[in-house]
């Protein structure tokens, strides 16, 4: 083990700003686990002593598996260059995947076995055998990903890798968590406040206290003692909640689950959502990986692009053995740990840090205790440090190129409003169909103002439009109108089968439309611009041309 983590010339594992990255990883992952516990009791409707027992230790076995990998990578990292201040890339669960799978591959397939007779329990486990099923492709698809992803990353333009990690990192994280953070004032400003100037002034707190550590704690104290005080309504934390919380405390070692993986993968529902899903987010995952390994290069640590492609597929692999639904990858905020100080220790105390707490019962504990306002204020700090750097590590004349690739995720959240805001209202008038009968006409949405039509289209495999506009724009601010004309080719391509912009939105989100020439409109609209692209350069070399 001490060859393993400490190779000859390696900085140390463990530094003081580790116990800060530590506490902004865990709590990142903290929130994960949330939804992951929230959505599969709430929505999916598996028992909660299932998904405590079974799914979260499987998520645990990827957690230490990626963490002490990434971990140890940092530190041969460290030893290869001379340098002492590597820091391991982040990795947990992909957020993005928790909403996909639970949205479009796990709820469908309960909704098909109730429409079938099944019973509501027993349509929960078929909807959980489907989204094992589909993490375990999911993996499969990203460890085929590492042979070709380096290339893919060469071919890409910094700004364009950035610039898709800044849209999410604003739109879901800045903008979701920060609305959270506003609906409880008295509990998230002064952790806000704190983190903010513990960060950005980079002035040491007393007593070398951490920053990330104090905001944490103070927002954990704010919140209960308001609740003991009566003030219940300024905080999301309860005491029912924790009492519930206390039963859960056990000891559950994960269990492999091949039968109800073969199981899942024979569902009928798997085929149906192979090609619009799982593939697409299967192509999501590497691409936010190699936004990440470029967000760590664009930082100063360099990372081997297939080497950790193939964690991540192996790690979501793992998970599916034993009974996870849900993928993992690398996370966004590589630079706000680094910028904190943190080494390769943060990952490793992460990985333990999660393993204990799966193991022992107490994921439901901790997500009681923890206000998701206190832990949110984190996330909101990582997401300005995302988007500040792909304005900061790339030319000041690909300013425009980035403004322009937040456009497609800005509009994605958009649509995430507009779908749980008319799925409210259905629940508020006790007509759950209305919502989805809300969207049959959206002609009356535009008629209100609202061109939700092309905010739907706009969404639409956001990840991947804003790496061909960002891309596009960059070849034209350097004049590479070939390239441009290129970038514009392979948006076409994507836009005819659906991989972008085809669509359509219901109470549950956006709904892909893959297939043949679902997305023609589209993808002539992208054939005519790199035509006219082609058209100028041709123009242009034959003046130059005649010139001399």
């Amino acid at each position: 083990m001490r060859n393993f983590f400490f190779p000859a010339g390696a900085q140390p594992l463990f530094s003081l700003s580790d116990t800060e990255g530590f506490f902004g990883l865990m709590v990142d992952n903290l929130v994960q686990y949330l939804l992951i516990v929230m959505l599969l009791i709430g929505l999916v409707g598996l028992q909660r002593e299932f998904v405590v027992s079974s799914v979260l230790p499987a998520v645990a076995i990827s957690l230490i598996i990626g963490n002490l990998y990434y971990a140890w990578l940092a530190q041969r990292l460290s030893a290869a260059t001379g340098r002492r201040d590597v820091t391991a890339l982040p990795y947990g669960v992909n957020t993005i995947s928790v909403f996909a799978f639970i949205f479009l591959v796990m709820l469908p397939a309960k909704l098909a076995a109730q429409s079938q007779g099944a019973a509501p329990q027993d349509a929960a486990l078929v909807a959980w055998r489907v989204g094992v099923a589909a993490c375990f492709l999911s993996g499969i698809i990203e460890l085929a990903g590492s042979f070709v992803a380096g290339k893919i990353r060469k071919a890409t333009p910094r700004a364009a890798l950035l610039t898709s990690l800044a849209g999410i990192a604003v739109a879901f994280l800045c903008m979701d968590f920060a609305a959270r953070c506003f609906a409880y004032p008295l509990v998230a400003l002064l952790p806000l406040g704190v983190l903010l100037f513990a960060l950005l002034s980079r002035t040491r707190l007393p007593f070398g206290v951490p920053g990330v550590g104090l905001a944490l704690i103070l927002g954990i104290s704010t919140a209960w003692l308001l609740f003991a005080a009566g003030f219940g309504g300024e905080t999301s934390v309860s005491g029912p909640a924790v009492g519930e919380a206390l039963g859960d405390v056990g000891f559950y070692l994960p269990v492999p689950v091949v039968g109800d993986i073969v199981a899942g993968l024979s569902d009928p529902m798997v085929r149906s959502i192979l090609v619009p899903i799982v593939i697409p987010m299967g192509i999501y995952n590497i691409l936010g990986s190699l936004q990440n390994i470029e967000s760590a290069e664009a930082a100063g640590d360099s990372y081997p692009t297939g080497p950790c492609l193939a964690a991540n597929g192996a790690g979501s692999v793992a998970a599916a053995l034993f009974g996870s639904c849900f993928p993992t990858t690398l996370y966004i905020g590589h630079p706000g740990w680094k910028k904190m100080g943190a080494r390769g220790g943060y990952s490793v105390m992460n990985g333990v840090f999660y393993t204990v707490v799966s193991v022992a019962g107490l994921s439901s504990l901790a997500v009681a205790l923890v206000p998701i306002e206190a832990a949110g204020v984190i996330l909101i700090w990582i997401g300005l440090a995302m988007t500040s750097q792909a304005f900061q590590t790339t030319p000041r004349s690909h300013a425009p190129a980035i403004a322009l690739g937040l456009v497609p995720s800005l509009a994605a959240w958009a649509t995430v409003v507009v779908s749980q805001t008319v799925a409210a209202v259905g629940v508020a008038i006790s007509d759950g169909s209305a919502a989805n009968r809300a969207f049959e006409n959206l002609n009356v949405f535009v008629s209100s103002g609202l061109q939700l039509p092309g905010l739907v289209a706009l969404s639409q495999g956001f990840m991947l439009s804003s790496v061909v506009w960002t891309a596009t724009a960059v070849c034209l601010v350097e004049r590479r109108l070939v390239q441009a004309a290129a970038w514009m080719g392979a948006g076409a391509v994507m836009a005819f089968f659906g991989f972008i912009h085809a669509g359509e939105i219901s109470a549950e989100g956006s709904l892909y439309s893959l297939g043949f020439a679902t997305g023609a409109r589209w993808a002539v609209g992208y054939a005519l611009a790199a035509a006219f692209f082609m058209m100028v350069y041709h123009v242009e070399r034959g003046h130059d041309t005649n010139s001399s």
